[in-house]
């Protein structure tokens, strides 16, 4: 008969033998890496140069129609560079793609590149992404369209059409289910070749129907998201849309109030990790937006000059970076509502003249803030904490409009 006492002590000997040594893990075939990238538009050649962040080369050229606007998808994967002189907009793969894996976090790196398709329309002008939906406002046509991120990156615009009632200078945002659509006054008087001024909002479905009333919102201008809401600038306030309606969003107008002075919310940020938004208040104040703070929503901050931009730094939520005209940039603390640090980081840059003259423009590339500067064909890259320029890029022509995109994670 055979001997089982042994073989059960030789398997018992084999497994406390495996247990000594290290099982094989997926960590052993990691490697935790960050990589940033510039993409940066000529002021007004038709021209968008990708640059690496770290050593300062440039990785990728693509020549457009016309001089372009940037603006950065919500997943950091595409950049729409907005020709609205020229009726088109392109999409640019960026090259970097985040994935979430619960305990870790992994980024993949390939070649930025200008995708096979592009979309036309009579001046295109917002931009606005929410998760995979994707919409292109035309201010020259009385449409928006929607298509889909993920669609794009497969060559495929898969583009639905939704009417705006008039040509206007507005902004269609996805939000869930619905759409929040700015609506024109088609009632005002209006010189000829010009658009009708915006008298408000309205929530249309997926199939374009809409839902509800128009909600009064006089001259809406500047969007942003945070969290799950949406705040539109307005005459009378900053509109919110909030989930939790019976059929569609709720929307509410979050009154300026006697405390602040005259003035309107015309641009917007909206906070990451924290729920919050930065808006501007005139050309020399900022203002803070605690859309559920009742009693006191607004939050003034005095300027020392005029803002020529300003950004919040997606990795410290409490943190905000205003650049004026005297070339100071200033780190502004959400938490405290003040200005806490200022430097000197480029010349001073006029808002006297034409509001599109070349002027700084800001980005957040991780532990650094990247700020063109037209006037001397540079990026300048400051360091986040001290405000003091670390390094510079130069980058022929005049470069002015800036997004990042980036990030760390693990490589397999």
């Amino acid at each position: 008969m055979p001997n089982t006492s042994s073989g059960i002590l030789l398997a018992a000997s084999s497994l406390a033998c495996a247990l000594l040594l290290p099982f094989p893990s997926f960590a052993d075939d990691e490697k935790e890496t960050e990589s940033w990238r510039l993409f940066v538009a000529d002021h007004s050649l038709p021209i968008v140069r990708a640059i690496d962040a770290s050593s300062g080369k440039e990785i990728g050229r693509f020549d457009l129609d016309g001089y372009a606007s940037l603006s950065l998808s919500q997943s950091g994967r595409t950049i729409f560079a907005v020709q609205g002189e020229k009726n088109m907009v392109h999409a640019i793969a960026t090259g970097i793609s985040l994935s979430d894996h619960g305990e870790h976090r992994d980024i993949e790196l390939s070649d930025p590149k200008l995708l096979p398709a592009s979309i036309k329309g009579e001046k295109p002008g917002h931009v606005v992404t929410h998760g995979n939906d994707v919409a292109i406002f035309y201010d020259r046509d009385d449409k928006f369209d929607l298509l889909s991120e993920s669609g794009l990156a497969e060559g495929k615009a898969d583009i639905r059409s939704f009417r705006t009632i008039a040509a206007h200078h507005g902004v269609a945002v996805p939000m869930d289910k619905h759409l929040l659509v700015s609506v024109p006054n088609i009632e005002a008087p209006v010189k000829e070749g010009e658009l009708p001024p915006r008298l408000g909002l309205r929530v249309l479905d997926r199939k374009g129907e809409q839902v509800g009333d128009i909600k009064r919102c006089t001259g809406l201008h500047g969007e942003a998201t945070s969290a799950q809401l949406v705040a539109f600038g307005c005459e009378e306030g900053v509109l919110i849309a909030r989930p939790g309606g019976i059929d569609s969003p709720k929307v509410e107008m979050l009154a300026y109030g006697s405390s602040l002075p005259k003035g309107k919310v015309s641009t917007l940020l909206g906070g990451t990790s924290m729920q919050f938004f930065l808006g501007n208040y005139g050309e020399q104040n900022v203002v803070l937006i605690d859309p559920d703070n009742s009693d006191q929503p607004y939050k003034l901050i005095e300027l020392p000059t005029r803002r020529v931009d300003f950004i919040l730094d997606p990795a410290k939520p409490q943190i905000g970076y205003i650049l004026t005209e005297d070339g100071n940039l200033h780190l502004l603390d959400v938490v405290k509502g003040a200005i806490v640090k200022s430097e000197t980081v480029t010349e001073p840059y006029s808002k006297d003249g034409h509001w599109r003259d070349p002027r700084p423009r800001l980005a957040i590339a991780g532990n650094l803030i990247a700020i063109t500067d037209p006037r001397h064909s540079l990026v300048r890259m400051v360091d986040n904490q001290s405000l003091k320029e670390v390094r510079s890029i130069p980058v022929e022509g005049q470069p002015f409009a800036i997004v990042a995109a980036g990030g760390s994670g693990a490589v397999h």
